[in-house]
C-alpha cells in the first residue's frame, strides 16, 4: 500500500509515465503538504472538499497542453 506522495514519486521516476499529469486531491491542505506534492512534480493540488469547477479548472490547462503537443 502506498500513499499519493509515493505514487507521485514512482510516476515521476518512471520513464514511461513521467509526463503523465497528476492532480492530487487530498484532505491534507497545509502549506507543507502542498509544497511536498509540488516538489514531487504534481501538476496541481486540490484540498477536500473541492468543487467540480476547481477540478475542471485544474484539468483544462493540462488537456490544452497535451493537445498543443500533439499538433
Amino acid at each position: 500500500r502506498m500513499d499519493g506522495y509515493e505514487l507521485a514519486s514512482h510516476v515521476r521516476n518512471d520513464e514511461r509515465l513521467k509526463e503523465v499529469p497528476i492532480i492530487m486531491i487530498t484532505s491534507r491542505v497545509s502549506d507543507k503538504h502542498r509544497a511536498r506534492a509540488i516538489e514531487l512534480g504534481v501538476n496541481d493540488y486540490l484540498g477536500k472538499p473541492y468543487q467540480e469547477s476547481q477540478l475542471l479548472e485544474a484539468i483544462e490547462p493540462l488537456v490544452n497542453a497535451e493537445q498543443r503537443a500533439m499538433a
